[in-house]
């Protein structure tokens, strides 16, 4: 998993630790998440997001897989939780030492 840039890394230890603060500031003050098209820009929006569809659902990665290398970074996982549950994709755009966007497909 060295293909993984250390901000993504630190969402990925955010979403294992259940940890809502972890994975918000993951993302830089304008970082953006992009859940199917809707988009949630800015930590106070992300969380709200991140609570109600995220971490607040318990959510889960396993057999997390680097499908995309690079900057943008994709992953393929199994999402687990009381949300949605399945394979998706995310995305990740990193700036500097954080995250900027990430977008989740199928």
């Amino acid at each position: 998993m060295s293909a993984i840039p250390a901000p993504v890394r630190r969402v990925l230890d955010a979403i294992d630790a259940g940890n809502a603060d972890a994975f918000v500031t993951a993302f830089d003050a304008d970082g953006a998440v992009d859940d199917w098209g809707r988009e949630f820009r800015g930590h106070d929006r992300i969380r709200a997001w991140s609570d109600a569809e995220f971490i607040g659902v318990r959510v889960s990665f396993r057999d997390v897989v680097v499908s995309e290398p690079g900057n943008p970074v994709t992953l393929r996982v199994q999402v687990g939780g009381d949300g949605f549950n399945g394979p998706s994709g995310f995305t990740f755009e990193v700036r500097d030492d954080r995250v900027h966007r990430m977008t989740i497909t199928g």
